[in-house]
């Protein structure tokens, strides 16, 4: 599902018109940006939890030429999915 077809759903489902239900993505998508980029957290209990990690620098190749390249230090994005998720993932209702 791409950004479109998740502003369709969304205002389908919410009965809100599409520029609008675009406007509610795009604030939550500015929300939960901010808050990760301050080092905490963005729990919704049941569906799942962000929150930032950092990486280490490391050792890479270049896959076309074979030559390695350091890739440095980066803070990334670990997801980790909540219970009613998993269940309903698994229809396990």
């Amino acid at each position: 599902m791409n950004r479109a077809e998740l502003v369709a759903a969304l205002a389908e489902r919410s009965g809100l018109q599409k520029q609008k239900a675009s406007k509610v993505l795009e604030a939550y998508m500015e929300i939960v940006t901010e808050v990760l980029s301050a080092n905490d957290e963005v729990t919704l209990i049941g569906f799942g939890t962000l929150s930032p990690r950092p990486q280490n620098s490391r050792m890479a190749r270049n896959p076309k030429t074979g030559e390695p390249v350091m890739i440095e230090a980066r803070r990334t994005v670990k997801f980790k999915p909540g219970k009613f998720l998993l269940e309903a993932m698994n229809d396990k209702k």
